[in-house]
């Protein structure tokens, strides 16, 4: 199922991890649990009977015998002795410093002309709000409340929230700076620049894991750093690479491995995060998280930026797995095999993608749509892309043509590039690469790109239009 094989933590069991509770971050390494029994005695310092916890609130050493006492921040277990240090924790968590909060409300009771950008520290002077980057530990904490309101504070009263509000503390507001930490964003990029590709589309059968191996692999030939991500839990991207990998984008959303522990170098300058059937099951985690259409933005944005092109293969469906591919891409590229069904799919994806900026708030957009399986000696063919190109105007790519190779490649784990170079369907593929690259080397929309992207609000905002009949025109009709 794959599962990554660990040693329980606690009793020293072989076993191999399936669910997130078997797995722990801690002290800068992680441990791994065999069972909900195991977890427990974790929990309790691995004593039976009277063993104590230290609340990292206030320090109170206390046995933790509610279900409440044990909360998990930013992955990591803590414990809480009372309601009250369980709201610090939390409220700690979204960035809220105790003395911080403190020290502004105390401030106009002294005269003082702070605004609480300023937050005092333990041994004297200050810091901006932008230099607290982690919350200080529960002493320092203690230290800084009784300096700002000029009396001893035990560490206890720390932790009541409820005595910070009777002097104002809630209302004081806070700078983005002070807040909790942001998941690195990769640097804003003019419209029609593609870095982060999504090859999308909701009809099967397109060819979307070619595309996306084909345009990865030749980016990386081009000698661009690539991270090639497969977000259709049916794995194909590994299957096409010949690549196998115990951890995946599963370890990666669910369990919260970093990138670079789940990711496996199949090509020279490409890397490949791959996905099995366990990602199904992330589609339930996904559901239950907040924000859930930006856990695969948040969980990748940071080690995106590592990489020059980031390709994510997304599956036949709308799925919630696809809103997150979605929202962490900045174009799509949609195959579109030459057949009337596929433009179907098309007109589809348009609503989902206008949907994606409308409703989720990521500007996204439609970079170019890709004729597959494309043979010239067929009428529906020839008119397939034609229709394409008459509402998509030049972000209607040239089409890749159809080539027994292409199917054969991945029955010997190798790209369109190794195992038939010089073949029509490889020159195809590598004109599309060519094209990302200049879109990118350009940095601009530029006039052609500016009128593509006219002709894409003319199909989102006519989307009927956009699957008119192949031949209608000519037929009259």
């Amino acid at each position: 199922m794959g599962g990554i094989s660990e040693t329980c933590s606690v009793c020293g069991t072989g076993f191999e991890v399936q669910f997130r509770y078997q797995m722990e971050e801690k002290d800068g390494g992680f441990s791994f649990f065999c069972s909900q029994k195991c977890l427990e005695k974790s929990q309790l310092g691995g004593q039976d009977g009277a063993a104590l916890a230290t609340c990292d609130a206030c320090a109170k050493r206390f046995p933790p015998d509610l279900v409440s006492q044990v909360l998990y921040v930013a992955g990591r277990r803590h414990y809480a002795c009372s309601l009250g240090c369980r709201t610090q924790l939390v409220r700690e968590a979204k960035g809220v410093r105790l003395g911080d909060i403190a020290a502004a409300a105390a401030a106009p009771a002294e005269g003082a002309t702070a605004t609480g950008d300023e937050a005092p520290l333990a041994g004297g002077g200050s810091r901006s709000a932008v230099e607290a980057g982690e919350p200080a530990p529960p002493a320092a904490r203690a230290s800084a409340q009784g300096e700002a309101t000029g009396r001893a504070a035990p560490v206890a009263s720390a932790a009541r929230p409820a005595e910070l509000k009777g002097q104002g503390a809630v209302a004081v507001p806070l700078s983005p700076a002070g807040g909790a930490k942001r998941p690195a964003q990769p640097p804003q990029r003019p419209a029609g620049v593609p870095r982060c590709l999504a090859v999308f589309n909701h009809k099967g059968g397109t060819g979307k894991t070619t595309t996306a191996v084909s345009v990865a692999a030749g980016l990386a030939a081009r000698d661009k750093r690539v991270l090639l991500v497969d977000t259709d839990a049916q794995g194909n991207v590994s299957v096409s690479l010949g690549a196998g990998a115990e951890r995946s984008l599963y370890h990666v959303l669910v369990m919260g491995l970093r990138v670079a522990d789940a990711t496996k170098t199949v090509r020279p300058n490409l890397d490949l995060l791959p996905s099995n059937e366990t990602l199904a099951a992330a589609e339930l985690y996904l559901a239950g998280r907040q924000n859930r259409d930006r856990v695969l933005s948040d969980r990748l944005s940071a080690a995106a930026a590592e990489y020059d092109y980031v390709v994510l293969d997304c599956s036949p469906s709308l799925s919630l797995m696809n809103q997150n591919a979605l929202v962490f891409a900045d174009s799509v590229l949609v195959p579109v095999a030459c057949d009337y069904l596929s433009l179907v799919g098309v007109r589809q994806v348009i609503k989902t993608v206008k949907n994606v900026n409308a409703l989720l708030h990521h500007p996204v957009q439609i970079w170019g749509v890709l004729p597959t399986f494309y043979d010239g000696r067929a009428k529906i063919a020839r008119e397939a892309v034609s229709t394409m190109k008459q509402h998509f105007g030049e972000r209607c790519l040239a089409p890749i043509r159809q080539a027994i190779k292409v199917k054969e490649a991945p029955a010997q784990g190798q790209t369109i590039f190794e195992y038939a170079s010089g073949t029509p369907a490889a020159d195809d593929y590598l004109a599309v690469v060519d094209r990302i690259i200049e879109s990118r080397e350009r940095g601009t929309a530029g006039p052609e790109a500016g009128a593509a992207r006219e002709g894409t609000a003319w199909s989102v905002d006519r989307g009927d239009a956009a699957t008119e009949r192949p031949g209608a025109a000519a037929a009259g009709a």
